[in-house]
């Protein structure tokens, strides 16, 4: 069985999306849809001791209105980067394994990046390695299929001769199954349940970066992951 998702790139995604990943043979970056300006893209949270906080990339928006994702460009007149990793090493200074991991993220995100949707998929491999995760990739916006919403959807899968369709619980508001079903191509929601994990900073605080999962937890993070996922979603 050949297993599909389409995501949109985000920056310092949340559990759930490594969890799609998880479950995903094949795993496309939804890089040229319109970009959501108060969305996930070019922001996440991370833990404080007053509770989450926003790290996010500033991009320029002025006169923009429409651009899709892959055009959107970072506002580098701000040092955003430096003021990210300044953050993190603040908040977790006591988190087990930040020496770990903080360097080579500050590396990565110290370098020229001009595009959003390369500085996100960027990230999110390096989170991904870290994982222990290796999938088929792809870019959306390099495959050379046209369309809107559910059909470009279909269509994706169609290519990469898939057999299901995993998404998250949110497209179930316009997707429509019955053309998948027809196709002979299963869609399995993600339904994920998620699990609870030590943290820095009093109680737990669910729906923040991975980054936070594995400044705490470390190599274990991948099985964390996956533990709490809900047996109704038909994980493999």
């Amino acid at each position: 069985m050949t297993t599909v998702v389409v995501l949109q790139p985000g920056y310092l995604p949340w559990l759930g999306f490594f969890d799609q990943m998880r479950r995903a043979d094949v795993f496309v970056y939804y890089d040229d849809v319109a970009f959501d300006k108060h969305g996930w893209r070019n922001r996440n949270r991370i833990k404080s001791p007053q509770g989450p906080v926003w790290l996010t990339v500033p991009v320029l928006h002025r006169a923009r209105f429409g651009q899709a994702l892959d055009e959107v460009e970072i506002d580098n007149r701000r040092p955003w980067a430096r003021k990210h990793v300044a953050t993190i090493r603040q908040l977790y200074a006591r988190a087990p394994y930040l020496d770990r991991y903080l360097p080579e993220l500050e590396e990565l995100l110290s370098r020229s990046w001009h595009g959003l949707v390369e500085l996100d998929i960027a990230v999110a491999q390096l989170l991904a390695g870290w994982l222990g995760l290796q999938r088929r990739l792809y870019r959306a916006s390099t495959l050379g299929i046209p369309g809107k919403r559910s059909q470009r959807l279909l269509d994706i899968c169609r290519h990469f001769r898939a057999d299901r369709y995993l998404s998250g619980n949110a497209a179930k508001a316009y997707l429509d199954t019955a053309t998948f079903q027809a196709a002979g191509i299963t869609v399995a929601w993600q339904d994920y349940a998620h699990p609870v994990y030590p943290q820095q900073h009093g109680a737990f605080e669910p729906y923040l970066s991975v980054l936070d999962l594995l400044l705490n937890v470390g190599g274990e993070s991948l099985d964390v992951i996956a533990s709490s996922h809900a047996a109704a979603a038909g994980a493999p």
